[in-house]
């Protein structure tokens, strides 16, 4: 009995010392924890999160700032007194974020107003995560409208990338849903029904374009045979030759205008002239010379 005593005191001893270590590291490695700054931020999505869980890091622009430590549905958080038909029933993410209230909200208190989060896929594994971004046409992104205090900051969410690729999908279907198939096959017939009429023509006084084709061809080598004849070659020859003589006869009648012109003005230069003799001394053109000047006595002068 004696002998067992020191053994259960060294297990004993054992198990303390355990218990000593486990407690050392957690105070190694969580006083760390217990004193970081963080704030509490959440969220409202409106579609399915499947594969965002808690635990789940919350990125800004791919770094981690943060982890997921809720997840739950505003119905029981928030709607609890509203009757069921009314709730909203949005997922309400709470997430963790690392740092210091007064450096990331600033005097205000408030989160930037175009600051969103969105559920992201990490690849083909089905893990999502939350990512943070600053968005700038906020304008094609609705806001989820609610009712009730908000217990944390709100971050407003965007729908995921998935959301948005088959929601753009089902607009698609319902757009080809609400259209005429029927009158639109009728029209698409009547298209095909007016091109072959144009390209065949109709039998009457529509030859078509097939037989338009078919003329210009025969044009074309008639055109073609007129061509590579000789007498063309020669009738080009003597138009040429036309044209030398034509420009020559132009030149030499250039001169003769121009001297034409001179003479012209000559005889209008002698016609003005003859004009004033005339006007001045009419007697001239009966007597022949002007009568001569008359000399007036100057004044006080001797006999």
């Amino acid at each position: 009995m004696s002998q067992s005593n020191p053994n259960y005191f060294r297990l004993g001893l054992f198990v303390f010392a355990g218990f000593a270590a486990i407690l050392a590291l957690i105070l190694i490695f969580g006083t760390g924890q217990l004193f970081k700054k963080t704030i509490m931020v959440e969220t409202y999505i409106e579609q399915s999160i499947t594969g965002l869980d808690v635990g789940a890091p919350v990125r800004f622009r791919g770094v981690k700032v943060g982890q997921v430590t809720f997840i739950g549905l505003s119905g029981s958080l928030y709607e609890s007194n509203e009757p069921f038909p009314e709730r909203k029933e949005y997922v309400v993410v709470r997430m963790l974020i690392d740092g210091d209230e007064e450096k990331l909200l600033g005097p205000t208190k408030k989160l930037p107003k175009d600051l969103r989060a969105r559920v992201k896929s990490q690849g083909i594994t089905g893990v999502n995560y939350v990512e943070l971004d600053y968005v700038r046409d906020m304008g094609n992104y609705k806001t989820l409208p609610y009712n009730w205090k908000p217990q944390y900051l709100v971050i407003d969410a965007l729908p995921s990338q998935t959301d948005i690729f088959f929601s753009g999908v089902r607009k698609v279907l319902d757009n080809l849903g609400e259209m005429n198939l029927a009158e639109t096959q009728k029209k698409f017939d009547v298209l095909l029904t007016n091109l072959n009429t144009i390209i065949g023509g109709d039998g009457n006084n529509n030859t078509g374009i097939a037989k338009s084709v078919e003329r210009l061809n025969v044009l074309l080598g008639r055109i073609d045979e007129v061509a590579n004849k000789t007498e063309l070659e020669l009738l080009m020859r003597e138009v040429i030759a036309t044209t030398v003589i034509l420009r020559q006869t132009l030149s030499s009648m250039q001169g003769d205008t121009i001297s034409s012109i001179d003479n012209l003005k000559q005889i209008t230069d002698q016609l003005n002239d003859f004009a004033k003799v005339a006007s001045r001394y009419p007697s001239s053109m009966v007597w022949g010379e002007p009568p001569p000047r008359i000399t007036l006595p100057q004044t006080g002068a001797q006999p």
